[in-house]
């Protein structure tokens, strides 16, 4: 009897509550096949809030929790906020499985588009290392784009009260102000929400990470697996 070969297992880490059901919904649309968990550290943007930076501890946090889920039979991870990508960057480079920053996927689709690209985010801590990590992938393609970032605060403060509408409508509304951009990236898993009605009043192309993230996640995860 031949037995059934399972579609591979996927870690999810949060550090916000209202990524989770995006993604989620993204694997539904993209990788159905995949099986997916929840790993969660929601102090995290308390903590990152609090320190101002991403600390020693922070980055040993980030590692623990990749290196739960892989225990957990992970054939890959995808993180999925986006205010700690140098830690998940240390992560990856420690575990043998995949391990995938929540925007990198994203970012790789701006930069096809123009030069000129907007990030619209929720959360402030989040937009330096988004920033960098941004700039670094560009500059390691030979690019030097223009990135122009739009915060909106209440919005996240909407999502985590549990009314996604208002956190939609005010991203939407905040939109406009990027209209000058060659496209525009949605900077958390949590902004995804909004993405079809920050299309609705852009012009240019508007990206979200995690439909680009799981796609990513698929690529390496198959080509791991033909390593092996």
């Amino acid at each position: 009897m031949v037995t059934p070969t399972l579609a591979p297992r996927i870690g999810l880490v949060h550090a916000v509550l209202p990524a989770i059901a995006p993604i989620e919904a993204a694997f539904r649309r993209h990788w159905p096949e995949a099986r997916t968990f929840n790993v969660v550290d929601d102090a995290l943007p308390a903590d990152l809030e609090r320190d101002g930076c991403i600390t020693e501890a922070m980055k040993a946090r980030i590692h623990r929790l990749a290196a739960h889920a892989v225990a957990s039979g992970a054939g890959g991870v995808l993180f999925t906020c986006s205010a700690f990508g140098e830690a998940i960057a240390e992560a990856a480079r420690r575990i043998a499985q995949p391990v995938l920053r929540p925007d990198e996927a994203m970012f790789d689709a701006a930069l096809r588009a123009g030069r000129r690209i907007g990030l619209l985010a929720t959360f402030e801590p989040a937009i330096a290392s988004a920033r960098s990590d941004f700039q670094a992938q560009a500059a390691g393609q030979g690019l030097n784009p223009e990135l122009e970032v739009v915060c909106v605060p209440e919005a996240i403060a909407a999502a985590r009260a549990g009314d996604v509408a208002t956190h939609d409508r005010l991203v939407a509304g905040a939109a406009p102000r990027l209209a000058h951009c060659d496209a525009v990236m949605l900077a958390h898993f949590s902004t995804s929400t909004a993405l079809e009605a920050v299309r609705a009043v852009l012009g240019c192309p508007v990206f979200s990470a995690p439909e680009s993230a799981v796609d990513a996640m698929r690529r390496r995860v198959e080509a791991s697996a033909g390593r092996g």
